[in-house]
């Protein structure tokens, strides 16, 4: 799920409701963060600086609070159904202890949000973003059928680890697996989950992330989560993290964010996430918008999301034209510098008979026009632990 912090457009504070603050604001504030309103809530942009803070996370493991982020339980006999009547993924066979990344559709097919569904055999936990999850629980919660419910996890948190050092880190806490001894924190690959013990205190955690790194999502009871913060950040690797580097962590590896690369009028086609939708459900066609993706996947879209190499030190943000021969043919949708690679990077869509990688394009910024390449997302490469390299 791609709730992030974009500095040049934040996405979903509505300024007729009041700022709320999360279980941690006073742990922000008492570190040093500076605090932004972000998705309805007070939460830390940054606190020794973004630059800091990105390189950080990269060479050790950053601490990120996502407790804005909605966490949802859907409970049935039927569930998985259910997931499958509004999601184009495949919900039937997911193992317990899998994760899988999915896209909450309208009915022409247009994009809600992104989100994780994690199946914890009893029921599935879904993690949404914060910034629409009002809007995600109605749209759900009108749709289930008989015999299944919709629980919002409102007196819960959720952190992340992230970064090559988060393993290491976690493990000194001593998780002690809740139910099957198998599974143990060393156990987990890429896009697994199981319940621990952290002593008395239920997590649950996965092996999940939105920076490219290897890392955790830990969800807790609001509680616990200081004294949880606090074990993690005792750890010599581990520092807080705001949403500035988050932001652009997750630029560096190409991943979407909702609200600035995705909203109601991408569909997931365009927005090159196609994998997102298994064979049995693109011949099945029994999901909303089908008609509209299944021509899409057939045909190919008009338009692509691409990543753009920029020449030069200035930064293009969302809503920057790119150009080709002084023409428009795309939209930047995502932009910012990129501190791994030390030059600017963007997201953007662009006609599809210019999405190939090396195309020559440039892009209006400011009154100027700068060079840029079509390159291969991501920009840097994914670090996920995956099976039988764990």
């Amino acid at each position: 799920m791609s709730d992030t912090y974009n500095p040049a457009a934040p996405a979903g504070a509505d300024p007729s409701h009041p700022v709320l603050a999360l279980p941690l604001d006073g742990w922000h504030r008492a570190h040093g963060g500076r605090m932004v309103e972000f998705a309805g809530y007070h939460m830390p942009v940054q606190y020794e600086g973004i630059m800091a803070e990105h390189a950080w996370t990269r060479s050790q493991a950053g601490l990120f609070d996502v407790s804005h982020m909605g966490q949802l339980v859907l409970r049935g006999a039927n569930a998985a159904q259910a997931l499958e009547s509004l999601l184009p993924g495949a919900f039937l066979g997911l193992k317990p202890g899998k994760l899988r990344y999915s896209l909450l559709l309208a009915d022409d097919g247009g994009i809600l949000d992104d989100l994780i569904v994690t199946n914890r055999g009893e029921d599935f936990y879904i993690v949404v973003n914060g910034a629409t999850k009002h809007g995600d629980i109605a749209h759900i919660a009108a749709r289930l059928p008989e015999g299944v419910t919709l629980e919002h996890l409102t007196g819960h948190a959720l952190l992340a680890l992230q970064g090559p050092e988060a393993a290491r880190a976690l493990a000194t806490l001593d998780l002690v697996p809740a139910h099957d001894p198998a599974r143990t924190l060393e156990s987990l690959v890429f896009m697994e989950a199981a319940p621990f013990l952290w002593g008395e205190v239920e997590l649950g955690v996965s092996r999940s992330g939105y920076t490219g790194e290897d890392g955790f999502e830990i969800s807790v009871r609001a509680d616990h989560v200081e004294a949880l913060a606090d074990a993690l950040l005792a750890h010599e690797a581990v520092r807080p993290i705001g949403l500035g580097a988050r932001d652009s962590l997750r630029l560096e590896a190409g991943l979407p964010l909702y609200g600035h690369d995705l909203s109601v009028e991408t569909d997931p086609v365009e927005a090159d996430l196609a994998f997102a939708i298994p064979a049995r459900r693109r011949a099945a066609a029994d999901f909303p918008g089908a008609a509209r993706i299944v021509a899409a996947l057939e045909q190919g879209p008009a338009r692509r999301r691409v990543g753009l190499l920029l020449e030069g030190r200035m930064a293009a943000r969302e809503g920057a034209q790119v150009l080709a021969d002084n023409r428009v043919v795309g939209t930047v949708t995502s932009g910012g510098f990129a501190p791994t690679l030390g030059r600017p990077i963007a997201m953007a869509f662009v006609e599809t008979a210019l999405a190939a990688p090396g195309t020559e394009l440039s892009l209006s910024v400011r009154g100027k026009t700068i060079p840029a390449t079509i390159t291969s997302l991501p920009f840097i490469p994914h670090r996920y632990v995956r099976k039988g390299i764990a």
